[in-house]
Parts: C-alpha cells; sequence; structure tokens
C-alpha cells in the first residue's frame, strides 16, 4: 500500500484524486463502483504495476477525495465520462486499458464507444453491456430491490441519514456478500435489514471498514446516490 502514491488533477475545473503505482509504458485505468471507491483496487494494482503497466484509480467527482460538483447534487454519467477523457488528457495517457466494477462498467463501456481511439481494451465485472435505451430499469425490478428504493427521490438519503458512513458501508458489504437477492419488505428499509450484531465478511476487514468509512466521511454519500441511482443520462450520452 505504501508504494501507491496520491494526487489530485485539476480536471474540468475539479480536483480529482488518483491514485497511481508504476512506471511502464502501457497504462490501466481503474474505474470504481459503489460503495468501492479508488481503494477497491489496491490489489490489482500493485499486481498490474509488477506486471510491468502503469496503474491508475481515480475517485470520481464527489466520491472519496476527489472535489464534489459545483453544484451539489448535479452529477451524471457524462460528468464521469468526461472526466475520464480530461484526465487522460492531462496525464498524457492516448490510450489505455480500462477495468472496471459495478456501475463503472458502464462508465467504461460508454467511454469506449465514444472514444475508440484511446481505448486498447476493456474489462467489466458485475454488469454484462446494455445497449443505453429511454427505458426505465425500475419497470424490471422488484420493489424491495435496493436499487429501485435508491432511485426513489430521497428514499435512500433518509435511510443512510440514520447512520454514520461506516455503518452504512458495513451494512452495504454485508447485504452485497449473501448468497440471495436482498429483497426488503413493504414497509422495511434497506439499511434495516443488517443486523447490528452480524460480522463482516471474512474477505472485508475492520481496516478495510475505516478507510472505505473515512473516505465517505470527505463526500458524504450525495453524488453516489446521483449516479447511479438517480441519473439516467447514458441514452443521451451516446446519443444511440
Amino acid at each position: 500500500m505504501d508504494q501507491i502514491q496520491h494526487k489530485h488533477i485539476e480536471v474540468n475545473g475539479l480536483k480529482l484524486h488518483i491514485a497511481e503505482i508504476g512506471g511502464g509504458s502501457k497504462a490501466v485505468l481503474f474505474c470504481h463502483g459503489f460503495p468501492e471507491i479508488w481503494y477497491s483496487w489496491r490489489h490489482q494494482m500493485i499486481a498490474v504495476a509488477k506486471a510491468g503497466y502503469r496503474a491508475i484509480a481515480p475517485d470520481y467527482r464527489g466520491y472519496g477525495l476527489s472535489d464534489p460538483p459545483t453544484v451539489p447534487g448535479d452529477a451524471t454519467y457524462a460528468d464521469f465520462v468526461d472526466d475520464l477523457r480530461s484526465l487522460l488528457d492531462a496525464l498524457a495517457i492516448s490510450k489505455v486499458f480500462l477495468v472496471a466494477k459495478d456501475f463503472g462498467a458502464r462508465v467504461a463501456q460508454y467511454f469506449a464507444l465514444l472514444y475508440p481511439n484511446r481505448v486498447a481494451g476493456v474489462v467489466t465485472l458485475g454488469i454484462p453491456f446494455v445497449p443505453p435505451k429511454p427505458t426505465p430499469m425500475q419497470d424490471f425490478l422488484p420493489e424491495g430491490f435496493y436499487i429501485s428504493r435508491w432511485m426513489e427521490p430521497g428514499r435512500a438519503e433518509a435511510d443512510f441519514g440514520r447512520f454514520d458512513c461506516k455503518t452504512v458501508v458495513r451494512n452495504i458489504y454485508i447485504l452485497f456478500s449473501r448468497s440471495e437477492i436482498p429483497i426488503a419488505k413493504e414497509n422495511q428499509e434497506i439499511m434495516d435489514m443488517v443486523d447490528s450484531s452480524t460480522p463482516l465478511p471474512s474477505w472485508f476487514t475492520e481496516e478495510d471498514l475505516e478507510n472505505y468509512g473515512a473516505l465517505y466521511d470527505k463526500s458524504g454519500f450525495q453524488t453516489a446516490l446521483q449516479v447511479p441511482y438517480s441519473d439516467d443520462s447514458l441514452f443521451q450520452v451516446c446519443n444511440l
């Protein structure tokens, strides 16, 4: 971990935090999801650097150590995609391998569609490629599914607001580590699906939780609940 360097790059009027390691001529850029952050990629970054690549993991605007949007809550997929392009320009990287997880997969996929000459390859985890369509995702999801709930204006904010950031992250990782799909009851909030006595998953340490909690203490969840849960700009981003 000590080998990973940290700095801020001015991009589109905001200072974005990046973690970086390695000095190879080829670069790999890691795109996190939620509740992930640059820290989620620390092991992969070190492995990629040892393999001879330059590894870079940014925090999106409004996430972690990056600046929030100028207007609170005003963030879109289009912003994230353009931030990646501007970040590559600022780092003088002409072409990059993209590795992405969760909703970060969409950021990477649509970056590749818009800027194919800047992409050497794309690896995604957790979300397959789905062509952007102006069809609400919630039409196909159960009402008690966490995505459906977090798409409701103000509901996740109220749910999360009852707890500190560390507890929110803890509950989400416990929920997402279960084999069954978490579906809340009609009058149950997502955070209430986890008992406070439930242990962390074996692969997620108390030290990890402290790091995640501290990063979300810095940024809060406002942008995280806007993108991806309240933003439907992908159709407009790709103009398909």
